[in-house]
């Protein structure tokens, strides 16, 4: 281009309208050319300059896209592709700043002193340009221009709470794909533009933003490169990025170039940080703010004047030094490194032979290495190419599977974006002159294939990263539309016929897709139009009868098998409160309605399965200890270890017992109980009781109904089992009722002599002879094991008429004489004896507290651990006192009689009382047993009869 015109540097911040000037400036020439830092961003101008001159005078050239017209009058180019000799009226460059970039900054350097139009040069940029603009360009005029908004520095803030209209900024593509998604399930959707993206995929991604489907952006540092958005709010993911070399932090000019990004025209605009960023420094505040930096000391620059006599030549013209104080050699481009790595080949070498070859080589090391690929899979690419163009053109038939292998839309981001980074180098190559047969074709097919993938692309990235359901009901709402609320049987919520969640009782459950992080708007409009049906389901529960409810072992609250509250200790253990599930969005008055429903529901269920203990605490007539002991039983909920309150059994009169027993109480051997609490049902509601009362996390389940006993868990406190209604003894528990039958047996045996376990007791507790060993022992029974030879009932012959007596045969009679032998089968053997085992038990507990001398021990009704024994209560026949240990006692079934004589004396054998002053038969030694012979069944049934 001449040297002739004016040059102009337009400098200030980002959003002065900088760009918008250079295109009214070309638009005022006949011919221009804009030189522009992205391909994205020459694609907007682009179509802007369509819409105000058509398609048939504006060309757009970049690496991987040319439309050139026959009557080209404006180029819209990337910097790297501007037509420098065509001698244009009007050339402008835009972000000049650019020229000290490590990467790029060469190429911006090399179009700052040389391109020129013929009328008017506009170069565009950061006033850090003024000083190497001033030295490097002779007769340069500077204009400044002031940023059109205010720029602000809102601090960090977490993604969540993201203003509408931002633009999330990260620097990797895994970093901006780990941010989309979080934006997704948080936001509801946001579009994702990167610089590797092809052009038709970000616009389609912008148009998401720009038209409100989305209020969320997140992108690479391209948007910094003046993509002109609806940003309010900027904030950095990473203050870092890797630069092709190295990880190395943002200059702060670079970080002003993106923040810049926020507020457009006369909007005003903010930035900050968000995730793991460090928050800025004040200093750095302020220079963002004010757009205020260090000025660029050294420009970035290679050698333009290229030899191509040979390749060592041209690598030594391309390594050229520079004595310009303004300019530093700039370091290996892709480019170089490959146009080394080739001619190290010696396949290509050898077919290097002029400096046509050089120069040939050189072209094609500059196709881009769109692949990211290593240094020589990107050489190896280079060297078929090169041997293709040096016999003549990229043949078809290669050029048609290379791109066949590529067109495909199947697969997945990644998939999808590895072809359209191979199709772009195809796209380049197709887009050289000379480089392909049909180069009309090629062009045309290896865009169609990129637009196929760009479209396949966005369409992954919409899928992934945009909730189309949350982008309706976010239109819906900026309409300020009534929006359309259904809800089916099962609870399915339906929004303007998108499902956005499930009606649980009262609470709104978004579905797995739109998680509880997700966008507050889809909760907006999913609440905005269940508040009518809310209302409705107040009144229905109000009115629902109480069969509809239950509560749960762990004190939830449930209307049908929904969960509607939960039950909270009250100002007494049977006056629980409740708590009510309702979302804060269906209003007090459904809150209200509902706890007010629960509350009577447990009011009247507590009434109703504790009504004995109800009506004993309204009792007027109860007084004294026998009121206190009432308010003990209220207070255990129904059920007292015997042992707790041992004290205040012995306390009460036989008035006292009588006016509690009135109420159904029990003064039972091992636990005081009313029998009609131990129902399943006041079992269960006991239990979440008192677990709620003594604030327990986890609530003791009761145990299935209908079970006599229960495996006794250690790592289960006694006070739980109590409360089921069981007490443990070895390694089982024994319902509290069946067990106080069992005691009613037991009293009437003699623990001292020792007795056998009876059908009765076993029928109780419904356990073998070994369980019911165990059982005992738990109990304070010892059980000596023993075998004895089983006596089998002998069946007499049934009468032939009912009248008739039959005579008893010898041998089965009582006065046979016994036989000396055993019975001899026809074999000649024995018959063997089948044998049985039996078990003694007798009272042995674990002593408590060391036994006093005989002439020490306490008053009777003085000892201790022996609990109460009221007048007419018995012993029974038990044994002595001295040294047994702390036996519970317990009380007689009611109109029963103790076994002996009146007051509980026992007869003598021979039926005769005991003479006054003497002593009873209970203190005598026991009388010496003949022994039987235990091999003899006919004595053995003697012995059975007689004790009957």
């Amino acid at each position: 281009m001449g040297m002739g015109g004016r040059v102009t540097a337009v400098l200030g911040p980002t959003n002065t309208g900088k760009t918008h000037y250079a295109i009214e400036r070309m638009l005022a020439h006949r011919t221009g050319v804009i030189g522009l830092p992205l391909r994205l961003l020459a694609r907007e101008v682009y179509d802007r300059i369509v819409a105000q001159r058509g398609p048939s005078v504006v060309a757009l050239v970049t690496g991987e896209e040319r439309i050139v017209p026959e009557r080209t009058q404006y180029w819209v180019c990337t910097v790297e592709a501007m037509p420098l000799e065509i001698g244009a009226d009007f050339v402008a460059v835009d972000e000049i700043q650019l020229c000290a970039d490590p990467e790029r900054g060469h190429v911006f350097t090399d179009r700052l002193l040389r391109a020129r139009g013929l009328h008017e040069t506009l170069f565009l940029g950061s006033d850090t340009m003024r000083g190497a603009i001033a030295a490097l360009v002779q007769g340069v005029s500077f204009v400044k221009r002031d940023r059109l908004s205010t720029l602000t520095y809102s601090g960090s803030k977490k993604i969540s709470r993201m203003p509408p209209r931002s633009a999330i900024v990260g620097f990797s593509v895994e970093n901006v794909y780990a941010i989309a998604e979080l934006i997704r399930r948080q936001k509801g959707g946001c579009a994702v533009v990167m610089g590797a993206l092809s052009p038709r995929t970000r616009n389609a991604q912008v148009a998401l933003y720009q038209n409100g489907d989305v209020d969320y952006l997140v992108a690479t540092d391209a948007i910094g490169m003046g993509l002109n958005l609806d940003i309010r709010h900027v904030a950095f993911s990473s203050t870092a990025k890797f630069d092709g070399r190295r990880m190395r932090a943002l200059y702060p000019q670079e970080l002003a170039q993106i923040a810049g990004r926020a507020g457009r025209h006369t909007e005003n605009g903010t930035f900050g940080v968000t995730g793991e960023a460090r928050p800025f420094d004040e200093e750095m505040v302020e220079a963002i703010e004010n757009h205020r930096f260090q000025p660029v000391k050294k420009l970035q620059w290679r050698n333009a004047g290229l030899e191509f006599g040979t390749v060592e030549r041209l690598v030594r013209s391309l390594e050229a030094p520079t004595s310009n104080e303004w300019l530093t050699r700039a370091r290996d481009a892709d480019d170089v490194v490959a146009l080394k790595t080739l001619s190290e080949m010696a396949e290509v070498r050898d077919r290097i032979k002029g400096p046509q070859d050089v120069k040939l080589l050189w072209d094609v090391c500059r196709v881009p290495d769109f692949r990211s690929s290593s240094t020589m899979e990107h050489a190896s690419l280079l060297a078929r190419i090169f041997e293709f163009l040096k016999g003549g053109k990229v043949p078809s038939d290669w050029l048609a599977k290379a791109v066949s292998r590529i067109d495909k839309t199947d697969g997945d981001i990644d998939a999808i974006s590895k072809r359209l980074a191979y199709i772009r180098t195809w796209t380049y190559v197709a887009q050289r002159s000379g480089w392909v047969e049909d180069e009309s074709h090629w062009r045309d097919e290896t865009r169609a294939v990129e637009d196929r993938l760009s479209d396949a692309l966005h369409a992954r990235l919409t899928q992934r990263f945009v909730d189309r359901r949350t982008s309706v009901l976010l239109r819906r709402l900026k309409q300020k539309e009534t929006l359309v609320a259904e809800v089916n049987d099962k609870g399915e919520v339906m929004v303007e016929g998108e499902f956005v969640g499930r009606l649980e009782g009262f609470r709104f459950r978004q579905d797995a897709s739109a998680t509880p992080d997700e966008a507050r708007t889809l909760r907006q409009a999913a609440v905005q139009a269940l508040r009518p049906e809310w209302h409705l389901r107040a009144d229905r529960f109000y009115n629902a009868p109480d069969t509809e409810l239950d509560y749960t072992e762990q004190g939830g609250l449930m209307w049908g098998t929904t969960a509607v509250g939960k039950l909270v200790k009250g100002a007494e253990a049977m006056r629980p409160s409740v708590e009510g599930f309702v979302d804060e969005e269906a209003g007090p008055d459904v809150a209200e309605k509902v706890k007010r429903r629960l509350q009577h529901f447990i009011d009247r269920k507590v009434a109703a399965l504790f009504e004995p203990l109800t009506a004993m605490s309204r009792d007027e007539q109860l007084t004294g200890l026998a009121r206190g002991f009432a308010f003990r039983l209220v207070e255990g909920l129904g059920v007292l270890p015997r042992d707790a309150v041992a004290d205040e059994v012995k306390a009460l009169d036989q008035e006292a017992r009588g006016a509690l027993r009135k109420h159904g109480v029990r003064f039972g051997q091992f636990t005081v109980f009313l029998p009609l609490l131990l129902k399943p049902a006041p079992t269960r509601l006991r239990l979440v009781l008192w677990s709620l009362w003594n604030g327990l996390d986890e609530f003791p389940e009761s145990p299935p109904p209908g079970l006599v006993t229960i495996p006794n868990i250690a790592e289960v406190p006694k006070q739980h089992y109590t409360l089921s209604g069981y007490h443990p003894a070895g390694s089982r528990a024994i319902r509290i009722d069946m067990l106080e039958r069992l005691a009613d047996i037991l009293r009437t045996k003699d623990s001292r002599a020792g007795f056998e376990a009876t059908a009765d007791m076993l029928s109780i507790t419904g356990m073998t002879l070994e369980q019911f060993s165990d059982l005992m022992a738990g109990l304070g029974y010892k059980g000596e094991k023993g075998e004895r030879a089983k006596v089998k009932a002998m069946e007499l012959p049934k009468p032939a008429e009912p009248q008739s007596t039959l005579p008893i045969p010898e041998e089965v009679s009582i006065l046979a004489p016994v036989p000396e032998e055993p019975a001899v089968q026809d074999g000649g053997e024995a018959t063997p004896v089948e044998m049985e085992v039996f078990y003694t038990f007798t009272w042995a507990p674990k002593p408590r507290f060391q036994r006093p001398e005989r002439g020490n021990r306490p008053a009777q009704g003085d000892r201790q651990g022996r609990g109460e024994r009221s007048q007419g209560e018995s012993r029974g026949e038990r044994p002595k006192r001295e040294g047994s240990g702390d036996r519970p006692q317990g009380e007689r079934r009611e109109g029963g009689k103790p076994k002996g004589g009146k007051g509980g004396k026992p007869e003598r054998r021979d039926g005769a009382k005991p003479q006054q002053g003497a002593k009873s038969y209970e203190s005598r030694p026991p009388r010496p047993e003949k022994p039987i012979d235990p091999d003899n069944p006919f004595a053995v049934l003697a012995a059975l009869k007689a004790k009957s």
